[in-house]
């Protein structure tokens, strides 16, 4: 009974790694899409409190 716990575990483990690095890579590629737009807006809005 422990060891079927310990794999269940082990599963659950690597699914939820497996999920993280998936998230993590779409925000990556969200970034490479549209990080200079990002960049751009965090920079216009930052000049608009100096005006």
């Amino acid at each position: 009974m422990d060891k079927r716990r310990r794999y269940t575990t082990l599963l659950a483990a690597l699914i939820a790694l497996g999920l993280g690095v998936l998230a993590a890579k779409a925000a990556f590629a969200g970034w490479l899409e549209h990080g200079p737009a990002i960049f751009l807006s965090l920079a216009e809005s930052g000049m608009s409190w100096c005006f």
